[in-house]
């Protein structure tokens, strides 16, 4: 049966198809929907884990007692996995384990732009690298076959373009494989110094066979054509090749970029006058055939920073691409910015009123350091909004303490904010954490988690309680707030700031895009009474602008959060109705 699916969906299927059992997973875009697909069969068990390391281990759990597993996340998240990556490398598997990550070039959803490839290379797991939605049902699939064939997990490397495009796949029933039976096998899966010495030439010893095998294997295959010159590529860039070139010119296909063949690359390269290397962000592939003694022309001509497209690649080469109608470049720059009535607004507000240092974090809510309100004065990656606060007041002392906080979401404090919030605790910094609770994952599309009593397919579950948590950890001083309500957010931040003692604020009210919030109707603006002083505009909120010198407010945006309304001192904006 044929099928149009976008890339994550048929990784999906290949995972129904090849058997897998279980994918435990942390959202982030590109890679979320691999789970969420996966989730709608009931054959999969599937979960949410509360990060990405997490998910790592429980996949590994579910492979030493012989099921086929897999666990998915974005190029970031392979960060906070490569500790169990790394020694998983030399355990091996029982059952087949494969660990799907979603590179993002061009940063389109991602706080930096880092090649995936580095991980497989020093973790010495083998990458498959598919370029389009068939391949990626079929690759997913392979990948189980050689986890267990060579005893190692498998990288899928996906990125956005793939991930997200549609293209035809073929499906196939699914094929559940036998358990493989656990037996205690303490050299291979308890890695003390002495069993680790002894994995290790295992680790080696499999790498030369994987090179061998991509010798042969099918998922990597040449494209004979022109012999003036060829191009090796792999994933998203194949396509580019393939649409700037068709079949005019000779190509090398990269279905597995770790380990790389070496004599078939020889080969190649004996068949043409010229070896071009066509590939995204960092030069893996040139390297490797530099190091192979082969000229090749790649990053001189292909930047490692961005993405490429069929125009970069057209250009490099000096071709002329059809013309496109250009858009009027007059148009004006529509920045992202948090939705109207997004529950963070109002602390933010809050937060730039009262001239605070704010370390933020990453979520929907790193949107507020747009203008306005310009809030926040640094964003790392998951969680360092609480450990950065520690370390800015360790150093600051009185002259930073009161007047800095963090901000993290709910979804983010479980992921590696607690642990911050522990180091608080326990080194005792007088500082301010403020959880922005908006009972969801927000950023990559909703999400459950820990904190919201529900698991992926949505069904009741255990529930966090993050006041009893954090003074668990040691935090006295707990406060919730509801960040509609502007007098009170500004009362108990300037309450837990003045506070000689670590602190917690928890600011809750959920996302107003969540289908359990009943919206009240849109706010009206009565011109007669606005006074044009722009106090409503300082929210930055998208349903309020400025209409013939008046505020005016788009009642197709509006949620009728009233924020606004506190802000107005002349009684102009009103709850609905005419004026």
């Amino acid at each position: 049966m044929k099928e149009l699916l976008i890339g994550n969906a048929a990784v999906a299927r290949g995972l129904y198809e090849a058997g897998c059992s279980i994918v435990s997973s942390y959202p982030g875009t590109p890679s979320t929907e691999i789970t969420e697909f996966a989730a709608k069969y009931d054959d999969i068990y599937c979960e949410w884990a509360p990060n990405e390391k997490v998910a790592m281990e429980v996949a590994f759990g579910a492979s030493v007692r012989g099921k086929r597993t897999c666990c998915c996340m974005k190029h970031v998240g392979l960060n906070v996995a490569a500790d169990p990556l790394f020694t998983l490398s030399y355990t091996g598997v029982n059952g087949g384990l494969v660990i799907c990550v979603a590179d993002d070039p061009g940063m389109h959803s991602s706080q930096n732009e880092q090649d995936s490839r580095h991980y497989a290379q020093a973790s010495k797991v083998p990458m498959l690298e598919p370029s389009d939605s068939k391949e990626a049902l079929e690759f997913t699939k392979l990948a189980f076959e050689l986890s267990e064939e060579f005893d190692t997990p498998v990288f899928i490397r996906m990125c956005t373009r793939v991930a997200h495009s549609q293209s035809i796949v073929e499906t196939s029933e699914r094929v559940l494989p036998e358990d493989k039976p656990y037996e205690k096998n303490p050299q291979k899966f308890i890695m003390v110094p002495a069993n680790a010495k002894l994995r290790h030439p295992v680790v080696e010893q499999r790498t030369l066979d994987l090179t061998a095998y991509a010798e042969t294997a099918e998922i990597n295959r040449e494209e004979y054509a022109d012999s003036e010159f060829g191009i090796i590529t792999s994933g998203t860039c194949y396509q580019y090749v393939k649409e700037v070139f068709g079949e005019s010119v000779s190509v090398l296909k990269l279905g597995m970029v770790n380990p790389m063949p070496v004599e078939r690359i020889r080969n190649f390269a004996d068949k043409v006058k010229k070896v071009y290397i066509v590939e995204e962000l960092d030069g893996i592939i040139e390297t490797h055939v530099k190091n192979l003694g082969i000229e090749c022309t790649g990053k001189e001509m292909f930047t490692n920073i961005g993405e490429l497209s069929q125009l970069s690649v057209a250009t490099a080469f000096g071709m002329d691409m059809p013309e496109f109608a250009s858009v009027d470049t007059n148009v004006p720059g529509r920045p992202p910015v948090m939705c109207a009535g997004c529950p963070h607004r109002g602390m933010y507000y809050t937060l730039a009123k009262n001239k605070i240092t704010v370390l933020g974090d990453i979520g929907c809510y790193t949107l507020g350091a747009m203008p306005p309100p310009n809030a926040l004065d640094t964003t790392l990656c998951m969680g360092a909004s609480v450990s950065g606060l520690h370390g800015y007041n360790k150093a600051g002392g009185k002259d930073t303490e009161g007047k800095t906080v963090c901000v993290i979401g709910d979804s983010t404090f479980m992921h590696s904010g607690i642990t911050g919030l522990v180091n608080i605790s326990y080194n005792a910094s007088n500082s301010t954490v403020i959880i922005l609770d908006n009972s969801i994952t927000g950023m990559t599309g909703h999400q459950q988690n820990p904190t919201t009593g529900y698991n992926i397919k949505g069904d009741p579950a255990a529930k966090i309680d993050l006041e009893t948590l954090c003074k668990a950890v040691g935090i006295n001083r707990v406060r919730v707030v509801d960040p509609y309500d502007l007098a009170q957010c500004d009362a108990v931040l300037k309450e837990e700031l003045s506070a000689q003692e670590p602190s917690v604020i928890i600011s809750r009210r959920p996302c107003v895009l969540l289908k359990s919030v009943k919206l009240k109707p849109a706010l009206t603006v009565c011109k007669e009474d606005c006074k044009s002083c722009k106090m409503c505009m300082k929210l930055g909120c998208p349903a309020i602008s400025m209409h013939e010198g008046k505020a005016d407010i788009d009642a197709t945006l509006c949620v009728g959060c009233g924020v606004c309304t506190q802000l107005c001192k002349f009684d102009a904006i009103k709850d609905g109705g005419e004026c």
